[in-house]
């Protein structure tokens, strides 16, 4: 992996992911932030009510591409899993609240959409 790419992992940032519609099989592009927490990369969102629709499109197929934009720009084939175990959501989340500046950890690891992401060569 190029060195500005595996940096621009090595920091939480602002990305786009594309899913796959879990009903249209087409290409679903949405703006998010990756977090880097000791190495893992992870992806959360702000807790809701309903789960969100690239959380499902990521059920039906795990396959998604990471779009690095900014200084640095790449288009990184990824898979997501979904961490649904409540002690290891609570570790993570626990990590992205501080992150946030957010005190509503219990609220998080209710609602709060969270996968980790693999990227080939990254470690």
């Amino acid at each position: 992996m190029d060195v500005t790419i595996k940096q621009a992992l090595d920091r939480g940032r602002v990305i786009d992911i594309t899913t796959t519609g879990r009903t249209t099989g087409g290409p679903r592009r949405i703006e998010i932030f990756i977090h880097n927490l000791d190495g893992r990369l992870v992806i959360s969102g702000m807790p809701h009510a309903r789960r969100r629709s690239w959380l499902a499109n990521l059920a039906a197929d795990p396959n998604l591409t990471i779009h690095l934009k900014g200084a640095v720009t790449a288009d990184l084939p990824a898979t997501a899993r979904e961490i649904t175990d409540p002690d290891e959501r609570r570790a993570v989340l626990a990590k992205v609240a501080r992150a946030w500046q957010r005190t509503d950890v219990d609220q998080m690891v209710e609602s709060s959409p969270l996968i980790e992401v693999s990227v080939p060569g990254y470690a």
